[in-house]
């Protein structure tokens, strides 16, 4: 009996915060987390949809995920920072088919704003291409990624990620190694620093 009132007390004690995105996102509210202290949702991680982000209902924005890290607590709200993306598995094996190569890579960046992030790449050729054309074009991908990057700064690349723009640039690069079929972000991830 008294295990279950002290059960009850202490929900009563938790409170709903909105969290909130990033400004470069109009702090636009993507939900609401509960807590007893606001300090706990520190470093809480939040994923969401880019299609609830944004509203758009493409193929791209369904399978893409976003991940927000709460890094400050006022009052009732919790703002957030942006921190990486995922594509989701089922999306990616849509257009990976037999008699191709696919080929992954893991390229770590900084934005013209010094953010440093790790970017992974998935590109898919028409055709299976050999040992020589696979390290040309993964040479290729990472030379591309690592010069257009630092064009951008942080939220700039990130949107140039979501909405497929940056993976055209890095394709149109690729063809002129091999007949390609796709290239995708799959991943980022920003690298942080905790205190």
């Amino acid at each position: 009996m008294v295990v279950k009132k002290k059960a009850s007390d202490k929900q009563k004690l938790k409170e709903w915060y909105k969290v909130l995105a990033p400004e470069k996102y109009d702090s636009k509210e993507l939900g609401e987390v509960v807590a007893s202290d606001g300090k706990l949702l520190m470093n809480r991680i939040i994923p969401i949809s880019l299609s609830d982000l944004t509203g758009r209902f493409s193929q791209t924005a369904l399978y893409t995920t976003l991940d927000f890290r709460v890094k400050d607590v006022r009052g009732k709200a919790a703002h957030t920072e942006l921190i990486g993306h995922n594509l989701s598995p089922s999306y990616l094996r849509t257009f990976i088919r037999r008699r191709r190569t696919v080929l992954h890579s893991v390229v770590d960046v900084s934005t013209k704003d010094d953010k440093a992030l790790r970017l992974k790449v998935v590109a898919v050729t028409r055709d299976k291409i050999s040992e020589t054309q696979r390290k040309n074009l993964r040479r290729v991908i990472e030379a591309e990624v690592k010069l257009a990057s630092k064009e951008f700064s942080y939220y700039d690349l990130m949107d140039e990620i979501m909405y497929g723009r940056f993976a055209t640039r890095v394709f149109n690069k690729a063809k002129d190694v091999t007949p390609m079929g796709r290239v995708e972000f799959r991943k980022s991830e920003l690298k942080e620093t905790f205190a």
